[in-house]
């Protein structure tokens, strides 16, 4: 009996001292596992790409990732033995893992950071393929090694058996490998213990005098007190690491609103026209290019056609000039010959014959950019539309919107690729075009575009037309500041305030220390929406209000870009008198679409080339980006996609804006003072003349404010110098 209860007791001591080394154990582990994800959490708060880079990496799959990697260092830390006895279990684990991320790399999020990617991030999406019956046959290895790894032993034999000793040499592998990971984080927990002890041995807490020195310093430093900030006491005990006075450094992301994701919910991308198949008859392009070739060389005239790309609407054949032989070879073998290449005006000087041979009158000749080639565009003989869902998927208008961009959906060049804008950077838009050309349907589009990738708490819109039919529809959708605006003597009203706001705008971000609205939108706790005014007819603002309509929209083209404020004008007149030089200077961006002459393509162009486009949504487009014209086919965008856009932020009911005060409050001391009596002079005179003077004719005549023009009014029909109306 003594003998049996001897083991008893020893099993009992040992369990005993087993106890404090086990409970020890777990709470350096924790430590080393703290440790490392507040390291980690600090990186992913300091580096906000790289934060999005890893939420963006696997997206959702990291919870399975996560999940199966903690399991097994719990395993190989406390139950080694469980990490070669049960090595097909966690096998099979990664089967189930990876068939998690694929099949979560099939779905994409409506909105946020995964709409661009999959809810299993860039490299689901990288490993399953674009295809998902490729991607689902990717998964069917993984799904067909998890019966096999259930029983290794009762498969097929040399197959089996070669599964079996390969799943073996892989797990080794990989336990070896995590001994080494677990191995270093004891050196790791060792090392902190001996940074942070109390006693006088190696690595009592002063830096520099351990391996970790340099964390030591580190930390040492982020306890030293600010400059300039309030200084706390700090912990007595070394102990302690809470950041009591660290220096809290603001992210450097320059996306619209960092500080905290928007609580709006986008529209789907389903609201929109699935994207049309466009394919290209080949047989006819190459008829024509023979035909251009041959009609030149009835001219004496030696080109090929080297390239051909077919557009939307548009194909452009590029041309190479030929060879003309300059002189002849001598006969006794001297001189060789010379020759030299067709000059590009030859060319063009043959446009009539060219427009005969092909059938078509609308030809345009432009160099290639980037190539020796002289570019021949004539229309396709197979149009198709571009759809909105088309660019909206493209590869460079979610490159715009996944950097926290205002894009822009504008449609397709010569070559068929797509065309997409940034408003914030360009930094404001003009846009002109005769009637039918297709102008009101690209600010539409634009409009679209910006309702479709931007939240009302990070972009805000004016809009004027006086046409009262072209933006009205978007009346009530929570972008806008104000309700659109139809009747132009409220347009200079408005556009004072839009100073203000831009003034005041300037004035929060000196006192920031900042230089544009990114910057202040990263250390702002209220970040500022971007600011967008769409005016659809200049022309009749330009004509009622004339030069202090102008001087407002220069004002706000020079100054509002660093506040967020953009324009976008658009006009069916493009002369002098509406498309000033002093306003051509600050908006740099300028689409034309079909114009009548060449008067009115140099007006908005700077050069000709308008007035050969085809029409419905033809333009060409210059920018900083493209000095040069480029060809592009606007986007097309239905009715019924934008009333299903505008139904959508209508029925959505999110947390309340904040206000942007835009009423004309006169603070340059036009109201509530004494009026002016020369002003008032000058307004009798008119008055005497016309007796039924307004007041919008009262301020183009003495460049006056509409309040004053208002009260000047008021005193004049006191006085009866002019007929009620």
């Amino acid at each position: 009996m003594a003998d049996t209860a001897r083991p008893m007791r020893r099993s009992a001591a040992a369990a005993q001292q087993r106890g404090p080394r086990l409970g020890l154990l777990v709470v350096l582990d924790l430590l080393v596992v703290g440790f490392v994800l507040t390291v980690t959490a600090l990186a992913l708060w300091l580096y906000p790409d790289l934060r999005e880079q890893a939420y963006t990496g696997l997206g959702y799959g990291w919870i399975p990732v996560l999940l199966w990697a903690a399991t097994f260092l719990v395993a190989l830390r406390y139950r080694f033995s469980w990490t070669w006895r049960y090595w097909n279990l966690w096998l099979i684990g990664l089967c189930l893992v990876a068939i998690s991320v694929g099949t979560l790399s099939f779905f994409d999020a409506e909105y946020g950071a995964l709409a661009f990617a999959s809810l299993g991030g860039h490299w689901g999406k990288s490993a399953v393929g674009d295809s998902a019956l490729f991607g689902a046959l990717r998964l069917v290895p993984f799904v067909l090694a998890i019966p096999i790894l259930l029983a290794p032993r009762k498969s097929g034999r040399a197959y089996w058996l070669a599964i079996l000793y390969a799943g073996k040499a892989f797990w080794y592998g990989a336990i070896y490998l995590g001994m080494g990971v677990a191995y270093a984080g004891q050196a790791v927990a060792r090392g902190m213990s001996r940074l942070f002890s109390r006693d006088g041995n190696a690595g009592s807490g002063r830096p520099g005098t351990s391996p970790f020195g340099w964390l030591a310093s580190l930390l040492h430093r982020s306890r030293e007190p600010v400059p300039g900030a309030t200084s706390e006491a700090l912990p007595d005990s070394e102990s302690e690491v809470e950041p009591v006075a660290t220096v809290q450094q603001a992210p450097t992301n320059t996306g619209n609103l960092p500080a905290k994701a928007s609580k709006w919910r986008l529209p789907s991308m389903d609201l929109l026209a699935p994207a049309e198949i466009r394919s290209t008859d080949e047989k006819p392009l190459k008829q024509m290019a023979d035909n251009i070739v041959n009609a030149l060389a009835d001219h004496g005239v030696n080109v090929e056609v080297s390239e051909i790309k077919s557009g939307p609407r548009i194909v452009r054949f590029g041309l190479l000039p030929g060879w003309v032989q300059k002189r002849a070879a001598s006969k006794d073998g001297s001189e060789p010959a010379e020759r030299s290449r067709v000059r590009v005006h030859s060319i063009l000087a043959r446009e009539k014959d060219l427009a005969l041979a092909i059938s078509t009158p609308n030809l345009r000749f432009e160099p290639v950019p980037g190539e020796a080639l002289l570019g021949l565009e004539v229309p396709t003989p197979s149009p198709s539309k571009v759809t909105m869902r088309e660019v909206l998927d493209s590869q460079e208008f979610r490159k715009i919107a996944a950097k926290g961009g205002l894009p822009i959906a504008l449609g397709a060049d010569a070559g068929g690729d797509s065309v997409a804008l940034d408003l914030a950077g360009l930094p404001h838009m003009m846009i002109a075009g005769a009637t039918g050309s297709g102008k009101s349907v690209c600010i539409n589009s634009i409009v679209a575009s910006m309702l479709l990738t931007m939240p009302p708490d990070q972009l805000r819109m004016l809009m004027v037309d006086p046409k009262q039919v072209e933006l009205t529809p978007f009346n009530g959708i929570p972008h806008l500041v104000l309700p659109v605006i139809t009747d132009v003597d409220d347009v200079s009203p408005m556009l004072r305030g839009l100073i203000r706001e831009m003034t005041r705008r300037y004035k929060a971000m000196a006192d920031l220390g900042t230089r544009n609205i990114s910057g202040y939108n990263a250390k702002s706790k209220d970040p500022m929406p971007y600011l967008v005014l769409i005016v659809d007819e200049l022309a009749d603002l330009m004509l009622v209000g004339g030069f202090e309509i102008e001087q407002s929209l220069v004002r706000l083209a020079q100054l509002g870009r660093a506040a967020g404020i953009h324009l976008v004008l658009a006009t069916q007149r493009p002369s002098v008198k509406v498309v000033t030089g002093l306003l051509k200077a600050n908006i740099p961006t300028r689409v034309a679409f079909a114009v009548a002459s060449q008067i009115d393509a140099r007006v908005i162009l700077d050069s000709v080339g308008a007035e050969k486009l085809l029409g419905k949504g033809d333009m060409l487009l210059v920018s900083n980006d493209a000095p040069k014209a480029r060809r592009v086919q606007g986007t097309l965008v239905m009715d019924d996609e934008v009333e299903k856009l505008v139904d959508y932020w209508l029925e959505q009911k999110g947390p309340p804006l904040p206000e942007i005060n835009l009423e004309d409050d006169d603070e340059d001391g036009e109201t509530g003072g004494n009026l002016d009596e020369t002003m008032v002079d000058k307004a009798r005179e008119l008055a005497l003349r016309n007796p039924h003077l307004t007041s919008s004719l009262l301020e183009r005549r003495l460049k006056i404010g509409g309040s004053r023009a208002e009260q000047i009014i008021e005193v004049l029909e006191d006085e009866g110098l002019l007929i009620p109306a």
